[in-house]
């Protein structure tokens, strides 16, 4: 398979990658690892007529940390997150979820904000980012805004994005030491993407309880209502039969085999942060 012909661009700042973005009449597409578009450019599923090359802009490829938070650009790999985050305290779990994705050579190439904007309902990255409270930072040439990562998707490959913006960083809040997290997820063999994925964060001295569903869902769904559950009773507020009454309104339109795996990655999730 090949692609239709385009342009290529590479830019080496965030101003001029915004330029670009506003003079290509919106017939464009951002590349820095290119593992999720290039793909689709040689299915043809893609059809830019002008690819604009973000890989190479210093400022995206920083981790910052912060005495709260962490900031990670949006060219930052999903290998450095997997050898970097561990050794960064507050957000250690997001080695283990880097870890995860696809296989080493995908991980080398492929960057946080290309999955986020990519949005696949089946990806790690907005699942793990919503249960842990991230905020995802977007720049335009009419300034910046800021957009929980929770509601930065709006269905399967849809999300907030407007014409003419770009992901630019993300922001993880640091869980306490108290924190309990899990993220448990069903793939039919390693490194393709979840048929079913929960991710937990109870965070008690920050008076925090997030539990979220991502694939089978079309974009990562919150169960407020089992969360609270859960951070009041612990144990004793989770049944395992009852989950299907948390999950089964949420999964109405998938499968009930997925529904079944979707509710099975739950309960392990809540057995890892209840133990």
């Amino acid at each position: 398979m090949k692609p239709a012909p385009f342009g290529y661009r590479r830019v080496h700042s965030v101003e001029e990658a915004l330029a670009a973005l506003r003079d290509s009449g919106g017939d464009v597409k951002l590349v820095a690892g290119g593992q999720s578009l290039g793909p689709m450019l040689n299915l043809r599923l893609a059809r830019p007529a002008m690819l604009i090359d973000i890989g190479t802009i210093e400022a995206l490829t920083r981790i910052d940390e912060r005495p709260d938070c962490v900031r990670i650009g949006a060219c930052v790999t999903h290998a450095r997150i997997e050898d970097e985050a561990g050794g960064i305290a507050g957000i250690e779990c997001l080695a283990r979820v880097a870890r995860g994705i696809a296989y080493r050579a995908v991980r080398n190439r492929g960057t946080i904000g290309g999955s986020l904007a990519h949005a696949d309902p089946a990806a790690d990255w907005p699942l793990a980012l919503a249960a842990l409270g991230a905020t995802i930072e977007l720049a335009s040439r009419d300034g910046t805004r800021r957009i929980d990562a929770a509601s930065f998707m709006v269905g399967g490959y849809a999300t907030q994005l407007a014409e003419g913006e770009m992901v630019v960083a993300v922001e993880v809040p640091k869980m306490s030491r108290s924190a309990r997290w899990a993220y448990q997820k069903f793939c039919r063999k390693p490194g393709e993407f979840a048929e079913a994925a929960a991710a937990i964060l109870l965070d008690s001295q920050r008076r925090v309880a997030r539990i979220f569903v991502g694939a089978p869902a079309d974009r990562p769904t919150g169960l407020p209502a089992l969360a609270r559950e859960v951070a009041r009773r612990g144990r004793d507020g989770v049944a395992a039969d009852g989950l299907g009454g948390h999950l089964d309104p949420v999964l109405a339109h998938a499968a009930p085999a997925r529904r079944q795996a979707c509710r099975v990655m739950l309960g392990r999730a809540l057995e890892q942060v209840l133990q």
